[in-house]
């Protein structure tokens, strides 16, 4: 298993790589854990003829990245209730009176639909980066005018610079000072970013990266115009520093808990609103090998934010930034509490390439535990409640443990009966320490008892009551399949192997069984996970039925593996021929998180 510090040195071997192969003056770097940055590097220079490697201090503009630092600002002046997310823009910025929403049955556009790129214009990189020096008066002149909407308002997200860019205006209003002074003051200078600026005068000039174009084997100076109008878009001047503690801002904010929070100038419940899906986009399906399997990127816009759902590690947070000069990213992983910066100094510099892809391997090789829910304090004794009734059924403890569901659902004769004869049948149970404990939030418990002659799966949930109940206690019987059940399957199984994928021939079909699309899937089998073999049963009645984890050969087991494929199997009771037999990827969510 690949210890961290593996996984930092692969991740600093791929941005060296990237900054060669990219030709990208200077590249820095930093990697947040558990609320610090615990490693920074570099490769290249801040500026031509400067032999110096750009380091932590380094001072970059982060473009996009900007975004975050609006729609903080806008959030702490709505949690001082200076303003609502739902007000109109008009309301706060009056050259904007004359907006609508694009059609007469479109609503107006508010804050809201400015934050989560909603309000209906068009998306505008690369115009919008260059409006970064538009004095401000001129801007208020145009937004006099009206933009061009290329949806109803409230419909569809699309990228928006111009959006951002009137959010400043909005904060000009309502702090009734100028966005660059609320901003600095209100954030900047709260948290200490003292690298953080909105102008390149007003830090250390040895520090600040010269940003670049590259015109064939020229590089060209550019990327440093002043402070205008589009700043609160992508004005912002940072380090991988002061990144790492605005990242560790956000990763802090979870879980939730009761100790103070007076040293922040945003509460940890709006920080972990920033970093919720606010507008969704359309699902993506994303480029990859034809022998891969396929990934489906979801997720959409928070609040100045990206969030994505991944179905094996969880929820990524992440923004990249690209600008006449520069490129940035930041991301993290909430659940384990990871995160990376990257900036680079050349004209949309693609440090953010891969952003997801490249947080996702290092949290994978990282290796660090994650943050999952906390469960409810009553779940454990409930537990052993359920675990009880299986060794003695008794109705005063289901009388005081039932949800007043739970007989109207299934009567109380039939589900004590029902247990009886599982614990008759399949009894005595112990814990199945091979088995995970899994839950999809703290109110409900799903694990596995290991009896004689089979398994239970025992799931429940609790109420929302002011006293938790049962709401929910399912029991489901696994017997041990047959002597001939676990032939059969075994032979599927050795069939899944390079150069077989045939039905075996020791195995008899039965007569209604098309035998091809299980050859298909044995081939295809072989071909993405290499050898397999059986786990043990998930479902089935044990004499004509069974359903079976399957593991490639090389994978471990235990209670923190996920199997990656399922294979269902089905007898005829007369002949012992196949009637079914399946081999799928079953169902996955992203994990449960420990917001």
């Amino acid at each position: 298993m690949p210890s961290f510090d593996d996984a930092v040195q692969t991740l600093d071997e791929g941005f060296r790589n990237l900054q060669r192969a990219e030709r990208i003056p200077g590249v820095a770097w930093g990697v947040i854990r558990d609320g610090a940055l615990v490693h920074a590097a570099g490769a290249g220079t801040i500026r031509e003829g400067d032999e110096r490697l750009p380091d932590a201090d380094s001072v970059f503009r982060i473009a996009s990245m900007t975004k975050s630092f609006t729609a903080a600002t806008i959030l702490l002046l709505r949690d001082e209730g200076k303003l609502s997310l739902d007000d109109e823009v008009a309301a706060h910025v009056p050259a904007l009176a004359g907006w609508g929403g694009g059609t007469a049955d479109a609503p107006a556009i508010t804050l809201r639909h400015l934050l989560t790129m909603s309000a209906g214009m068009p998306t505008d990189d690369p115009w919008g980066d260059r409006q970064q020096p538009l004095p401000i008066p001129a801007f208020e002149r145009w937004l006099a005018q009206g933009p061009t909407l290329a949806w109803p308002t409230g419909t569809t997200f699309e990228y928006s610079n111009l959006g951002y860019g009137i959010l400043g205006r909005v904060i000009t209003a309502v702090a009734e000072r100028e966005y660059r002074e609320v901003v600095e003051e209100r954030i900047l200078r709260t948290l200490g970013l003292d690298a953080t600026r909105y102008r390149a005068e007003d830090l250390p000039a040895d520090r600040v990266a010269q940003g670049y174009v590259r015109r064939g084997e020229e590089l060209v100076p550019e990327g440093m115009e002043p402070y205008g109008a589009f700043a609160s878009m992508g004005g912002l001047f940072s380090s991988v520093r002061d990144l790492a503690r605005w990242v560790a801002e956000f990763t802090d904010a979870s879980p939730a808990r009761d100790e103070s929070q007076e040293d922040h100038p945003l509460g940890r419940a709006t920080r972990r609103e920033m970093q919720q899906v606010q507008r969704l986009w359309n699902a993506t399906l994303m480029p990859h090998l034809v022998h891969e399997p396929p990934a489906v990127l979801a997720g959409g816009y928070g609040f100045g934010l990206v969030v994505t759902s991944d179905a094996e590690l969880g929820t990524f947070v992440w923004h990249t930034g690209g600008y006449p000069g520069f490129g940035s990213t930041m991301g993290w992983h909430p659940a384990s509490g990871l995160g990376v910066v990257a900036l680079g100094n050349l004209r949309y510099a693609p440090v953010g390439r891969g952003t997801l892809e490249r947080l996702r391997t290092f949290v994978r090789s990282a290796g660090l535990p994650a943050r999952r829910p906390r469960p409810l304090p009553d779940i454990e004794r409930y537990r052993g409640l359920v675990e009880g009734l299986l060794v003695h059924w008794d109705d005063a403890v289901a009388d005081a443990a039932f949800a007043m569901n739970m007989d109207l659902d299934q009567p109380r004769e039939t589900r004590s009966e029902a247990v009886a004869r599982m614990a008759a049948e399949l009894g005595p149970f112990r814990h199945d320490g091979d088995r995970p404990v899994t839950a999809t939030s703290p109110a409900d418990l799903t694990w596995w008892l290991r009896g004689e002659r089979g398994w239970v799966q025992a799931t429940i949930l609790l109420s929302p009551e002011p006293r938790p109940r049962l709401q929910q206690m399912k029991l489901e019987a696994v017997p041990d399949p047959s002597d001939a059940l676990r032939d059969a399957a075994a032979q599927l199984a050795a069939a899944a192997q390079p150069g077989l994928g045939s039905w075996p021939q020791g195995l008899t079909a039965g007569p209604d069984l098309d035998i091809s699309p299980v050859e298909s899937s044995l081939r295809a089998t072989s071909a993405r996970f290499g050898p397999i073999r059986l786990g043990l049963p998930l479902a089935g009645d044990g004499t004509t039925t069974a359903t079976y984890e399957v593991w490639p050969a090389d994978a471990g087991g235990g209670p923190t593996a996920r199997h990656p494929l399922e294979l269902e199997i089905a007898l005829d009771a007369a002949s012992g021929a196949v009637t079914t037999a399946a081999l799928r990827i079953p169902a996955r969510e992203a994990p449960p998180e420990g917001w």
